[in-house]
Order: structure tokens, then sequence, then C-alpha cells
């Protein structure tokens, strides 16, 4: 059951595919109050609720004890006390004395004081006190944790359906600069044996870094080029960033200013910032007009061939703006005869890093929207047409989510019998109707493997289905075991992308010693992908979760609600990434009986029964170890260069032999 609580006018983020009617009876969980013009719920929780959501946040599963704060933020730096990252996802299940789900649909910055400031408190404040609430109930109680997460997908609409291909491998590195290194990449996976179906480009593919452009000395005939790609099963993935490289003769800059699609300061003149093309303007993409004329823009790419994209830069990141460089340089120069202590030296430094994305620079500039949309956030009156200005700042974590919005709906309308790979790295909820997400630049850190398995959990839950990290860790050198000890997790992730930055060590697979151990690992993602991308269908066809903590099956086991670091996936398997160097292996909690099964070498080397408790698993580090689940089990294919060529008919299985497992039919995918 859902009820929702309406606060104001709130700003229709259009998160909600079918409002039910706002109630006027008292909340059925906690309080609300307004002071200081912002809006507070609080709710008493019990010693033994645990908190599940959030999307895309830091910290464990369960999200007790911390707070968090929905800006969506350019955020490299990812610790245990960043409080914000690149997406915005305002739904939390408490689980436990009484088990509810309540979703904040706000556009804007909302804190999650989640039993940090008091022990027993949990604290809700939206920076307006113009909000809708909707608390989220079951019937159920042994299936309500499942039965919430469904009812809240009903809410908030369908998840994304990627095609097929974009469940097999994806290489891609910042750097790749010309036909020559996308070739190197293919020709040596293809040499190797190392299946392989997409190959992302980064901002080096563009002219000038210019959106919707080839350097045609760098990428000479382009079409041609994706055409001998996917005639051997590889796709391009190009990026494509939120800024427009403000510059006299660029179609895409002139024919955005003609039609006032950019984003704009109050005074009507464009907004400007400096990301990778340097000066830049933004299309507006709140405003509906504008989000359609930018998506259309996708096809020049779509004609050549390209048939899956990343939207990235979209919080958005903005490195400068004139203004605040002015008023920076400024501050500066009081230090040009000042001696640097400690104090000094602070100060220059917090002085020079607030350059970028800086809050004041999100203050200053507009969106236009319809006055019946914006509700309270509107910042001007009405013009003729019925719009008015929105402030940026009051709907920051809307902007990524239309983006999204706006290329999915494009490609639907130019290529409607053709399923495209889409996915972001800012996001709200809403946009888990459009495309995926990935999260963003992680480093490679062992514990960023553990991160990433509890990120992807909290996703789900948030509807964004197609997800997965960067294989390895964007930032800082990789290592081999970490790389493989990632890889033995993520060839479970629906989004399978190994990437890296420029100026790390080069970490293709082919880079290390002894590839045949990551050609392994991959030959067993491509032998799942059967079962992985038919347990994704059945989520996103009957609002499940395709990944999730161990509570949801498993609600009376305390032991099991207690789990971080185990992930279920699809109705059969359970995977337990090993995340710690050197070690030989790690220990498992089974909640059931269930079937061990370790792969090697390119195949099945062991399957064995295992009862119900706590067991010590070794996993040498070339070997992948999964669980079955009690009384089923998982079809396996022959492992192929690309996800064409799988034989999808020929399957074998592990697990429980007598058991029966549906497979969706895949040859109409």
């Amino acid at each position: 059951m859902i009820k929702r609580f309406t606060f104001g006018k709130p700003f229709d983020t259009e998160a909600v595919v079918q409002k039910p009617k706002a109630q006027k009876d008292a909340l059925p969980f906690g309080s609300a109050f307004k002071k200081g013009g912002s809006l507070f719920w609080k709710y008493e929780l019990s010693d033994e609720d645990k908190i599940f959501g959030l999307g895309e946040t830091m910290r464990g599963v369960n999200k007790r004890g911390f707070v968090f704060e929905s800006v969506n933020s350019d955020q490299p730096i990812q610790n245990e006390c960043v409080k914000s990252l690149y997406g915005s996802h305002n739904f939390f299940i408490v689980f436990g004395k009484k088990t509810f789900g309540v979703f904040f649909d706000y556009p804007g910055k909302v804190v999650f004081d989640l039993a940090f400031t008091k022990n027993n408190e949990l604290c809700v404040q939206t920076e307006r006190a113009d909000v809708d609430i909707y608390f989220v109930t079951s019937s159920k109680k042994e299936g309500a944790l499942k039965e919430i997460a469904k009812e809240f997908r009903g809410l908030v609409g369908k998840s994304y359906v990627a095609p097929k291909w974009a469940f097999g491998f994806c290489q891609s590195r910042w750097g790749y600069a010309s036909a020559a290194d996308i070739q190197k990449v293919w020709k040596t996976y293809r040499k190797l044996g190392i299946p392989l179906d997409s190959i992302c480009l980064d901002i080096d593919y563009m002219d000038d870094y210019k959106d919707f452009t080839v350097d045609q000395k760098k990428f000479p005939a382009f079409k041609n080029f994706c055409a001998r790609l996917k005639k051997d099963g590889v796709r391009l993935v190009p990026i494509i960033d939120a800024g427009v490289k403000k510059q006299k003769g660029y179609s895409i800059y002139e024919e955005m200013l003609k039609n006032n699609f950019e984003c704009k300061k109050k005074n009507g003149k464009s907004f400007e910032a400096g990301v990778w093309p340097g000066d830049s303007v933004f299309a507006d993409f709140l405003n509906p007009a504008a989000r359609e004329w930018f998506g259309k823009q996708y096809k020049v790419l779509l004609d050549a061939g390209v048939e899956g994209f990343w939207n990235d830069m979209n919080e958005p990141a903005l490195f400068y703006t004139k203004e605040n460089l002015k008023k920076t340089f400024s501050q500066l120069e009081k230090f040009k005869t000042k001696a640097l202590d400690v104090t000094g030296l602070f100060e220059f430094m917090q002085i020079a890093n607030s350059v970028c994305n800086n809050a004041d620079d999100y203050k200053s500039f507009y969106h236009k929207i319809n006055k019946k949309t914006a509700g309270a956030f509107a910042a001007t009156k009405a013009d003729k047409n019925g719009n008015v200005l929105v402030n940026h700042n009051d709907v920051h974590n809307l902007f990524g989510y239309n983006m999204t919005r706006g290329a999915m709906e494009a490609f639907k309308e130019m290529e409607p019998d053709s399923q495209k790979l889409l996915y972001s790295r800012s996001s709200y909820i809403g946009a888990h109707r459009y495309g995926g997400v990935w999260t963003g630049d992680n480093h490679a850190y062992w514990g960023d493997i553990l991160l990433s398995l509890q990120q992807i959990i909290s996703l789900n839950l948030a509807g964004f289905l197609y997800t997965g990290s960067d294989i390895g860790g964007f930032n800082n050198d990789t290592s081999r075991d970490l790389i493989l000890r990632w890889t033995a997790f993520a060839l479970f992730t629906p989004l399978f992308r190994n990437h890296s930055a420029r100026g790390t060590r080069e970490q293709e697979y082919y880079q290390f010693e002894n590839p045949k151990d990551f050609k392994s690992m991959i030959e067993l993602r491509y032998a799942l992908i059967p079962y992985l991308y038919s347990e994704y269908l059945k989520a996103c066809e009957n609002d499940g979760l395709f990944a999730r903590a161990l509570a949801f099956d498993f609600p009376n086991d305390k032991r099991a609600a207690a789990v971080h670091d185990q992930m279920l996936v699809g109705n059969e398997i359970m995977v337990c990434p090993v995340y710690v160097q050197n070690a030989l292996g790690r220990y498992v909690y089974l909640p059931e009986a269930m079937t061990m099964v370790e792969w090697k070498n390119g195949k099945v080397a062991a399957q064995k029964k295992l009862p119900k408790g706590d067991h010590f698993i070794e996993v040498p580090l070339e070997s992948v170890v999964f669980f079955v689940r009690k009384g089923k089990k998982v079809p396996l294919a022959k492992a192929a260069p690309c996800v064409e060529k799988i034989d999808w008919t020929k399957l074998t299985f592990v697990g429980d032999k007598n058991a029966a497992y549906e497979l969706v039919d895949l040859s109409v995918r």
C-alpha cells in the first residue's frame, strides 16, 4: 500500500508515473514539521531496526549511523566520510520492529540523519518545505521487504531494459585517442580468445571535445570503422558530456542559442562555465523542448552505426565560471607577500580549490519551467506562455536524470525497433526508466570491491537494475591480484566494464601476466549470460530486484540480515567476493544449504554441497567461486567471442540438476 502526503507546493519531478491522491490524515509513521523554511520528518527507531536504500551512497548495506545528503556531486574522492555522490535516490526501507518504505520526492538538497545525531532518531530534512512524501507498506510479514520494493517500483515505473549485447564484456579507458588505439584493443582481445562485445570511447574521440562530433583525423571513415567492428561482434560506445563548447561555427552551440535552449542567468544571458572544452554552455534539460532537441542530436552518431552511449559530467560538473575565477584570483593576490604558515597554507588551498563545482555557481543560473510543474519553486512570474524561471540549485538533482530521459525518448522516436544501451553518471529516481548508471570515479582500492557490491544492492532498490562499477578502479594504478578479484565479482553485475583514467597503469586484461586467468573469468561471464540476462529481464518485467541483500530472502534470519558483503543475484545465485589483498579465501555465511561451484581454467572445476552455517572458503586467485541456492540450478552456455554467437539452446547446469529453471525466451530480444 502507498500513501502520499503533500506539504506546500512541490515541484513535479515526474519521478512518479501515477500519483495517488494526497492523504489528509495523520502520517502513518513518524511526524513532520516546518522549521526555518525547511521540512523535517522524524521517526523513533528501535534498537533492532536497519535501514536499506538511498541508492548510490557510501558505507554499508545498512545505512544506519551516518548522515547522507542528496546533492548530485562530481565526487572523485570516495571515502567513508563522503555524504554525497553522483546520484540522489531518496528512498529507503526501515526494517525491524516496523517495516516500511519512505520516498522523499524532492529535487534539491535532502539531509538524511540516520541515527547519527541521536542514537535512535531518524531525521530527514528537505531544504524547502514543499515536498511529496510517500509511505510504502506491505500486508505481508514474511515477504515485506520484497513487497515494499515491488510496490515502490509500481509507483515510479518499470526499469530500463538494456539490449542483450550490453551484458557482454566492455573495455574502456580514458586515453583511446584514435582508431588505431581501438583496433589494437579489439584485435588483441580477439587474438587471445578473450570475449569482447564493446569498447568505450572517452572524450578523446571528439573534435576538440565537442559533443556529437568525431575527429576525422583520428577516426577517418568512422561509419565504416563502426561497421567493421560490429561485423565481428564489437560495438563502439561513445561518451556524451553535458557541457557544449562555446564556439562560433559549431552548429550545436549556435542552434542551442538560436532557440534559447541553454540554461540562462536571471538577466537572460547564457550561463557559461568551463569543462573539458573550456568555456561551455548547458542545455536546459528541464525544458521539454530543449530536452527533446538535445536528444535528437545523438542522431549523427546513430546514423554512423552507434548503438550505445554513456552520459557523463551531468551533475553538472563545473570546473569554473569566469566570475568565480575573477573573485578567486582577487582573493589569492594577498598571498603573494604573505607567509604560508599552517593557517595561511590551508586558507590558500581552500580558496584555490573552491573554483571547481562551486555552490554559488549552481545558484547563478535558471531553468525555464511550466508554472504548473514548478509549484512553489518559481523564481519569476509566468510569461505569456505560462513559463517561469526556477533556480538551478533548487532542482539540481534533476539535471542528469533529464539528460538521460531526453536521449532515450529520442532513441525510441528515431529508431523505435532497436534497443539502445544508455547509462549515466548522474541520476535521480525516475531516470531508471530510461537508462542504467555506473558508480563513477572509483579507485583501485580493495575496499572499492566491497563498495561496489553495496552500491549495486542499494541502486537496485531505487529501480536501477543495469548497474556496474569500473572494474579495477578508475583512479590510481591497479594490481593484477586486485583486478582479478574485482573481475571475479563484477562478472555477476549487468554492466561489466573495465575502465581506467589516463595516466594510470594500463589495465586491459592482456597487459598482465598469464592473461589466460582473465580469459577464464570472462568465459564464465559469457557462460552465465543466459542466466544473468534472463534474471535481469524477469526483474525488469516483474518489478523485482536483480541484486539484493540476504535480508530480502531470509528476513527472519538475524545473521543473514546483518550480512554486508554477500549478494543474491537473481533467484538462484549468491556471490561472496574476496576483497582483501593476499587473502587465501574468506568466511561465508550460508542462510540455507547451498551448492558451492568453483570455476577454473575455463570450466567448472568442482561442485560441493554445503550445509547451512559458517564456512571458510578457499578461493585461489585464478578461481571464481559462487553458490547455487537450495533446490535450484543455474544454466551455463558455452563461452563465445561475443554475445551474438552464444548458443542459447545448448545449456548445461550446475546446482540441483533435478530442479526446474525457467529461461526467458531470449530469441526475441
